[in-house]
């Protein structure tokens, strides 16, 4: 290889590629949330431990408009985030989008919340035509839990 010749790597899925998707896929009143890309995780980071998966954190940030009381984000604001770190973390797991649906979400509400939310959303197996996936919501400055979310994803 000449001196000058860079070696071919292959494109990673990662942070440009999730805020296309983010307008592509995710339906416009999801994005009225103003739901924020924190990071995507399509391959291991140095110094991961061995229990690392791929994943992606969005974060929600805390409107009035997201409560039903006025005061404390409704669950279903947070089945919303869950749903759309999920689709995030899917594509990272298979470096690239496939268009997908939810067939099983199980959610667990630990508390109510009236501040903005991180979800973090961690792929535990993934194969060919199915992810299957945590998501863990939790307060993005004092990291107090909110809900945990068990889901599965198929291709379509």
């Amino acid at each position: 290889m000449a001196a000058n010749a860079v070696a071919s790597t292959p494109s990673m899925f990662g942070l440009r590629a999730a805020s296309r998707l983010m307008l592509e896929v995710v339906p416009p009143w999801t994005q009225e949330m103003g739901l924020l890309l924190e990071s995507v995780e399509a391959w291991r980071p140095a110094g991961a431990g061995l229990d690392w998966n791929p994943g992606a954190v969005l974060r929600l940030p805390f409107t009035r408009k997201l409560c039903a009381d006025g005061k404390t984000v409704s669950p279903q604001a947070v089945m919303a985030l869950a749903d759309a770190a999920m689709i995030f973390a899917c594509a990272a797991a298979w470096n690239g989008y496939r268009p997908m649906n939810a067939v099983d979400q199980t959610a667990h509400f630990l508390g109510s919340a009236q501040f903005d939310l991180l979800a973090d959303a961690r792929i535990i197996r993934a194969g060919t035509m199915t992810c299957f996936g945590r998501v863990s919501i939790f307060g993005a400055s004092h990291r107090q839990p909110v809900a945990m979310v068990c889901s599965a994803y198929t291709v379509v």
